[in-house]
Parts: structure tokens; sequence; C-alpha cells
């Protein structure tokens, strides 16, 4: 069937977001380099968070103009793919390179992050129980924990790469679990009972970022999936 032209804007903002993605992954290899006068990884940071504001403009848009497609399900998770899991990856595969006394093959464990991703999304496409929650980490939430640890990393420099190397193991695995069930963070209407989890999570975001930059995204993303472990009664909404 042939589609409008407004049909096309959601598939247009997910392309938008797949390009920032690529950029960022420019940009993380820059790492310390300046790039347009910013460090190759902040760079990276606001290219990664404007293409997270294209994820979300793509699904706002398709719902307002009624344009959903399976091509358009299909180029929102290869776009998830690049700017929420290769770009993070890259972000720390740099980060290790650059980090002291750091094996030169142990960088390489920062690939995992975007094989886990793949992964998650893979299987979300098939999965028709996550419509409303999602089972395991979603990626995007993982690339917010990556900045969040690398900018925390980059101004602490004394942390062992061994430890980083391990956190991309817990981390990127929890995009792969079927036993934790996150709730979701899209709110359906402004009701304090129906998500309070969802302003828990926002109050921590703020609270966190004002007391320590974009480090505190990485305490954030560990306060959602601690919340997303507790049993509640009639789930989380």
């Amino acid at each position: 069937m042939k589609l409008s032209v407004t049909q096309h804007i959601p598939n247009a903002i997910t392309c938008t977001s797949l390009f920032l993605g690529c950029m960022a992954i420019v940009a993380a290899l820059g790492f310390d380099e300046t790039i347009f006068g910013i460090e190759g990884y902040k760079l990276a940071y606001i290219l990664i968070a404007f293409a997270a504001i294209c994820d979300f403009c793509d699904g706002a848009a398709a719902r307002m103009l009624h344009a959903y497609s399976a091509l358009g399900k299909e180029l929102d998770s290869l776009s998830d793919l690049v700017s929420f899991g290769v770009a993070p990856g890259m972000l720390v595969y740099s980060m290790l390179s650059h980090t002291a006394g750091c094996p030169q093959w142990l960088p390489f464990i920062a690939f995992y992050i975007p094989v886990a991703g793949e992964l998650r999304l893979a299987r979300f496409n098939i999965d028709n129980r996550q419509s409303t929650s999602f089972l395991g980490m979603p990626i995007p939430a993982n690339a917010i924990f990556w900045i969040g640890y690398t900018d925390f990393a980059i101004k602490n420099g004394e942390i062992s790469p061994w430890i980083s190397a391990a956190l991309v193991i817990i981390v990127a695995s929890l995009m792969l679990t079927s036993v934790l069930k996150m709730f979701s963070l899209k709110f359906k209407n402004a009701s304090v009972a129906d998500n309070y989890m969802r302003y828990i999570i926002i109050a921590t975001a703020i609270i966190s970022v004002a007391l320590a930059g974009l480090s505190g995204l990485a305490l954030t993303i560990a306060v959602y999936v601690i919340l997303s472990a507790i049993p509640t009664k009639g789930g989380k909404g």
C-alpha cells in the first residue's frame, strides 16, 4: 500500500535519530579530542540525547498521524541499536582505551553492549508481552546509564578498568534477562496513584543530576532497576 507524505514523517524522524547516533559514534572515537569546541565524549553525550528526543518524537508522531507501519517498527529498532547500543559501546571502549593500566584487549569488552542490545531489540520485536512493560532493561535506559557512568569515571580517573569491565557484563546483561520486569516510563495520565514509580524516577533524576551532574544519570537508572525489581500489588502501571 502506498503511503502518504505525512505517513513518512515518523520514519524520517527515526532516520534522524540514526544519523545522530552515527555522529555520536564518531564523537566517541574522538573521546578527548576537541570537536567543534567541545571534547568528543561530551559531544557524544549531546548527540545521544538528541537521538533519544527523536526516538520519543517518532512514536508521538506516529500516534498523532496514525502512521503506524511494519517498516517503522523495524527502522525504530535499527536506529535504537546504533544510537543506544553501538554509540554508548564506543563511549565505553574509548574510555577504557584512555584508562591507565588497562590491558590492550580489555576495551573490546565494551562491544558486549551493542551485542546484548541487538538481542534485546530482536526479542522485543517478536514478544507481544512487552506492550506496557519490559522484560529486561530497555536499550535507551542502557544508554542513559553509560552516559552517567562514563562521566563519573572520567571525573574519578582512579576507577579500575576491571570494575568498568565488570559493569559492562552486569548492566548489558540486564537487557537480556526475562526475569526482571521493568515498568514503562511513559505516562498515560497525570495521576500520582497510577504513576508514583515514574514520579520517583523523575525526582531521582532531578536531585541526582543537580548534585552530581551527568554522573547522576547512572544512579537514576540504578534506582529504576531497583524499583522494577520490587514486587507491588497490581503491577507498576
